[in-house]
């Protein structure tokens, strides 16, 4: 799932996707453990998006603490 999909969905939403994600990582490593899956390189994958939505939570969470603090750009030049 890319990032600026998670940033366009509101608080509620990215909780929603959190619990899913968390869900269904613990079913599919259950899976492996069991030798019933196609594709065990898709618990890597979840993973990665369990991470992403919680990053954004935590970006959301800090804006809010500080709505008027700007934030810094960092760019690579």
């Amino acid at each position: 799932m890319k990032a600026s999909k998670l940033r366009d969905m509101t608080v509620d939403e990215l909780h929603l996707q959190e619990t899913q994600l968390t869900d269904k990582v613990f079913r599919l490593r259950f899976q492996v453990a069991a030798g019933q899956v196609e594709n065990p390189a898709r618990v890597h994958l979840l993973r990665k998006d369990l991470a992403r939505v919680k990053t954004i939570l935590r970006e959301k969470a800090l804006a809010a603490q500080a709505p008027g603090a700007e934030r810094m750009k960092v760019t690579n030049e």
